[in-house]
């Protein structure tokens, strides 16, 4: 009986990385995104890529932030995914080594209970190259599932994890559904649902079902 269901955003809740969207608005799109990739692949430690990519924004007016995160392509059968889950009374959360810009923004239209992601520093407008948050090293993601897990009182098995990539895997530690969703070979190794389809309605009809 699943009671919290927690999912990645970028590649997972969203068809896309928010910063490579950021990064192509300024014209450095291969370079960011080529970073981005390796961090994903598990090539590179996930604080220093997440680090080197925010600092290259450095100058972005933030209001291009703003437009960029309100104009983001939702996963296909995203919205009806949650609805169903909150249906089943599952607590639905979103955890992101992305920027709350996005996920709060998304959280009103997806419909999840509540989103930890990081903050991209502003500063007379523009982002200053600067980053902090709840989601910024490789085990971040295990760790706040473990918080909310005690907090709620919910156990290993009563917990499912949805991701695509290498910063995704200390949550698949702590979960008994581990759903590897269009992801990386790294994750897909430590997955027992997976899904190549780009809907997340396949999720819905593989663990309940």
């Amino acid at each position: 009986m699943i009671k919290l269901a927690v999912f990645d955003f970028d590649s997972t809740l969203m068809d896309g990385e928010t910063i490579d969207f950021f990064a192509q608005s300024m014209g450095i799109g291969e370079q960011v995104s080529a970073i981005t990739e390796r961090a994903m692949a598990g090539e590179l430690d996930f604080f220093e890529s997440l680090q080197q990519r925010v600092t290259l924004l450095k100058g972005l007016e933030f209001s291009k932030v703003e437009e960029i995160c309100h104009n983001l392509p939702y996963m296909n059968g995203a919205i009806e995914t949650i609805s169903m889950l909150k249906e089943r009374e599952i607590k639905v959360v979103c955890f992101s080594g992305g920027f709350r810009t996005a996920t709060s923004y998304a959280k009103n239209i997806l419909g999840y209970d509540a989103d930890f992601s990081n903050i991209l520093h502003a500063k007379e407008g523009r982002l200053t190259g600067l980053v902090g948050g709840d989601m910024m090293f490789d085990s971040s993601k295990g760790d706040m599932l473990q918080r909310l897990q005690g907090l709620f009182g919910i156990s290993k098995e009563e917990t499912m994890v949805v991701g695509d990539g290498a910063n995704d895997r200390s949550m698949f530690t702590h979960a008994g559904t581990r759903v590897a969703f269009c992801a990386k070979e790294i994750l897909k190794k430590e997955a027992n649902v997976i899904v190549d389809i780009k809907d997340l309605r396949q999720i819905i009809e593989k663990v309940f079902n």
